[in-house]
C-alpha cells in the first residue's frame, strides 16, 4: 500500500501539466497576455495545490518508509487499505486548507517575470511566513528525521553492530527507499532558494521586495517549479520497472507494429504460463516454497 503515495505524488506533478503549464507556455509565447482573474485565480490554485501536495506526499512517503524499516510493527497496524486511503484523504484535505486563504487574501497574481498567476510573497507578511513555514521547514524537518533514523538503521544492520535488529531491508525496498530519497533531496535543493527569498520578505516587505533581483527571483521560480519534471527522471534512472515501462511506451509511440507484437506474445506466453496442462505435482510443492 506504500505505492499509493507515489501514486497520489505523481497526480500531484501532474497538476500542472493540465492547466498552469500551458498557461505559461501561451503568456511566453504572446508577449502583452494577460489571463482574466478567472483564469488567473484556477491556474494558480492549481499550481499552489500542485506544490503543496508534493511536499506532503514527499512526507507521507518519507513517514510511511519510515515505519516500513524501523516499526514494522506499527507499520503493520496503520497501513491497511482504510488507514492508507484515510491518510491519502488527509493530505489532499491539509493541502486544500494550506492553499485556501490565497482566495480570501488575494495573493494569488499575474506576475510578468515568470509569465504565470502565482502567489504573491508581498501580499501578506505573516501568511507568508505561515506558507513558507509548513510547505517547507516543517515537512523538511519531519522527512529529514524520518530518512535519518533509516540511514543510522540501515548502516548499523550493515556494521552487523545490532543482531536483534531485524528490518525489512529486501534489496526492492532499500531501492525504493532511496528512490525516495532522491526525491526529497532535489526537492529541497529546488525549492530552497524560492522559500528563503519568501522569508527574506516577509520580515519587511516594502523594503526587502525591491532588493531582490528579478533574475534571482526568475531563476528560483523555475528552479521550483522544474523539480515537478524531475520526479519522472529520477524514477526512470533509480527503478528498473520504470525504465522497462518507459522503453515500452516510446516502442509504442516510435514503432507501433513492434509494439503490438511484443504485446500480443507477452499476452501468448503469459497464457501459456497460466494453462493447467504446464503445472504438474513436481512443480506446485517448488512454487510454495519460494
Amino acid at each position: 500500500m506504500g505505492n499509493a503515495f507515489v501514486v497520489s505524488l505523481a497526480f500531484a506533478d501532474l497538476l500542472v501539466v493540465c492547466y498552469p503549464y500551458p498557461l505559461v507556455l501561451h503568456a511566453m509565447l504572446h508577449a502583452g497576455w494577460l489571463p482574466d482573474e478567472m483564469e488567473c485565480k484556477v491556474s494558480g490554485f492549481l499550481m499552489g495545490a500542485s506544490v503543496i501536495g508534493s511536499i506532503f506526499n514527499i512526507t507521507a512517503i518519507a513517514i510511511n518508509r519510515y515505519c516500513f524499516i524501523c516499526q514494522a510493527n506499527t507499520y503493520e497496524k496503520i497501513y491497511g487499505r482504510v488507514g492508507t486511503l484515510t491518510l491519502l484523504t488527509l493530505v489532499w484535505v491539509l493541502t486544500a486548507l494550506a492553499i485556501l486563504p490565497n482566495l480570501s487574501l488575494g495573493s494569488l497574481t499575474y506576475d510578468p517575470r515568470v509569465y504565470s498567476c502565482t502567489f504573491s510573497q508581498t501580499a501578506s507578511a505573516g501568511y507568508t511566513i505561515a506558507v513558507v513555514t509548513v510547505h517547507f521547514l516543517l515537512p523538511i524537518g519531519v522527512v529529514t528525521f524520518c530518512y535519518l533514523r533509516i540511514w543510522v538503521l540501515v548502516l548499523r544492520v550493515r556494521r552487523r553492530v545490532s543482531t536483534d535488529v531485524r528490518p525489512r531491508l529486501r534489496p526492492s525496498e532499500l531501492r525504493h527507499f532511496l528512490t525516495m530519497f532522491v526525491v526529497f533531496v532535489l526537492f529541497a535543493v529546488c525549492w530552497a532558494p524560492l522559500n528563503l527569498i519568501g522569508l527574506a520578505v516577509a520580515v519587511d516587505p516594502p523594503r526587502i521586495a525591491p532588493l531582490v533581483p528579478d533574475w534571482l527571483f526568475v531563476v528560483s521560480y523555475f528552479m521550483a517549479y522544474f523539480n515537478s519534471c524531475l520526479n519522472a527522471v529520477v524514477y526512470g534512472l533509480l527503478n528498473q520497472n520504470f525504465r522497462r515501462e518507459y522503453r515500452r511506451i516510446l516502442l509504442s509511440l516510435c514503432k507501433p507494429h513492434l509494439f503490438l507484437q511484443e504485446t500480443s506474445k507477452g499476452g501468448t506466453e503469459r497464457s501459456n504460463k497460466q494453462s493447467p496442462g504446464n503445472n504438474n505435482d513436481d512443480d506446485q510443492p517448488k512454487a510454495n516454497t519460494i
